[in-house]
């Protein structure tokens, strides 16, 4: 994964009884950003600053040129003049109109001449072009947040700010709705910045992520290099792992695998897929707790996928009796969470050269 040059800049310090914000960001323009950490780390009030429903003490603001916050010369634009669209937890539609009457509300707020994003391509890339006769309380909670985010988008923003628009679904709902979180971008030339919890969420959609904790940045960075730290509390936790985006190399009619060649390498990867055509893109996530390691390449195994590797680092895990390593597969990182018995029966090193065994490929999109 590449980076983006950052164009989307923000400097805040907000100082409350207990807790205080100090970061100093530099974002990318294009594409999606995750703010990811726990409750309290800081994520929803950076956020409702960049939005302008929160003032910081001291801030900087600057989206793609355009300065919204400059504490050091007077300057702090207004919410309503500020070119974004906000999707809360809540979708929040007026309940005495409908769907349709709720996006022409989104729509009304930019000229004619202004408008990037039409009613009917909002509606076709959410999917709810047949429910734009529907009352708000006729709707599930996933179609009401999409509905929300349609309105949202009607706005033409320069930048689209979610904070958690998934927290109150459930997985059925929020299955049904990352397919058109995707879809806006994929679709869309507009850089969205996306607050979550989840980590499989921010694995899925987020291009960049922020690692927040007390107020603080721990971390930003592309996604697949920063998931791969082994320096941030991520590497150490049983979900660990990277995110990896192959390239489609060839395809396996007989037993449906897909073959994904590893960015900027010769290395491929097989996951049971439906086919897909030459060249497209499909992002991966490799779990560290299933990356086994061998120093021999085991060809007597169900284990798909072994590649050359080389050990990078090592730090403990999260309990007493596994360790973290860090592998470099041709310039993509991969993690392993194994046992520290396991460790010295392989006597690993940095810069040893062995073999990791893959034992299952989650497919995010």
């Amino acid at each position: 994964m590449t980076s983006t040059p950052a164009s989307i800049q923000v400097r805040l310090h907000m100082a409350y009884p207990e807790f205080t914000v100090d970061v100093d960001l530099a974002l990318p323009g294009r594409g999606v950003t995750a703010l990811y950490g726990h409750s309290g780390s800081g994520k929803t009030t950076c956020l409702r600053c960049i939005a302008g429903l929160e003032k910081a003490n001291s801030g900087f603001i600057q989206i793609n040129g355009e300065v919204w916050q400059d504490s050091s010369k007077g300057i702090f634009l207004a919410p309503h003049k500020r070119a974004l669209g906000y999707v809360f937890q809540e979708a929040s539609l007026f309940p005495h109109l409908s769907v349709r009457g709720n996006l022409e509300f989104g729509l009304r707020r930019i000229a004619r001449a202004q408008r990037k994003v039409e009613l009917g391509h909002a509606t076709e890339l959410l999917g709810i072009d047949h429910l734009l006769d529907r009352q708000p309380d006729k709707l599930s909670g996933g179609e009401r947040q999409r509905v929300g985010i349609a309105r949202a988008l009607l706005t033409s923003p320069r930048l689209l700010l979610l904070d958690e628009p998934l927290a109150a679904l459930d997985a059925k709902r929020k299955s049904e709705i990352l397919p058109y979180l995707e879809r806006l971008h994929d679709e869309l030339d507009i850089p969205m910045l996306y607050v979550s919890h989840s980590q499989d969420e921010v694995a899925r959609l987020a291009d960049h992520i922020v690692l927040l904790s007390e107020g603080k940045a721990l971390a930003s960075g592309p996604i697949g290099e920063t998931l791969a730290r082994l320096d941030l509390p991520m590497a150490t936790g049983d979900d660990a792992g990277v995110v990896i985006e192959g390239t489609v190399s060839a395809y396996d009619v007989n037993y449906q695998l897909l073959t994904l060649c590893l960015p900027g390498s010769d290395l491929t990867v097989r996951v049971a897929h439906a086919p897909m055509d030459m060249g497209k893109t499909l992002r991966f996530k490799v779990q560290a707790r299933d990356v086994s390691l061998n120093l021999q390449p085991d060809d007597q195994s169900s284990i798909l996928n072994r590649l050359p590797v080389t050990v990078t680092g090592e730090v403990s895990a999260d309990n007493t009796a596994h360790v973290l390593v860090r592998l470099d597969a041709a310039g993509t990182p991969l993690l392993a969470r194994i046992t520290r018995y396991s460790r010295d029966q392989l006597h690993l090193y940095p810069g040893q050269q062995l073999w990791a065994q893959i034992k299952s490929v989650a497919v995010l999109a």
